[in-house]
């Protein structure tokens, strides 16, 4: 499990390697993971929209924007949080790193960015070194 903390809004990701969507032999490889966003602050926000920079074990980036998370753009009460579960798409190395950020909106407009804890996609399949 990875975390992290901005202006109160605590970022929880869980990654899980899926095997059954993954294909090594086509250098196919799938994560889901799960992401609870949860609000501890004082003020009602709501989440607009997502970056992602997701890095394959050959250094290579792919960047993902859009509205809200998983067609939804969720409002988060003090106190509230919010869970959904996505998948990785398919990377052609069996590790990576996926990091990103959540563009935050308050009731009065505000807008800020919420960090998302960088996490480690690692499959059975990575070739793992002593240095």
């Amino acid at each position: 499990m990875y975390r992290r903390t901005t202006r109160s809004i605590e970022v929880t990701v869980t990654p899980t390697y899926l095997e059954d969507r993954s294909i090594p032999s086509d250098e196919r490889y799938v994560w889901a993971y799960e992401v609870r966003i949860h609000n501890h602050g004082e003020r009602t926000v709501q989440l607009r929209a997502r970056h992602w920079r997701i890095t394959d074990a050959f250094g290579r980036v792919e960047e993902v924007h859009g509205p809200g998370v998983v067609g939804e753009e969720p409002v988060l009460r003090p106190g509230e949080f919010f869970k959904y579960t996505s998948t990785s798409g398919f990377l052609p190395t069996p590790s990576g790193i996926m990091v990103g950020s959540y563009d935050m909106e308050t009731e009065t407009g505000e807008r800020f960015a919420v960090e998302i804890p960088a996490f480690s996609l690692d499959s059975p399949y990575q070739e793992r070194r002593l240095h």
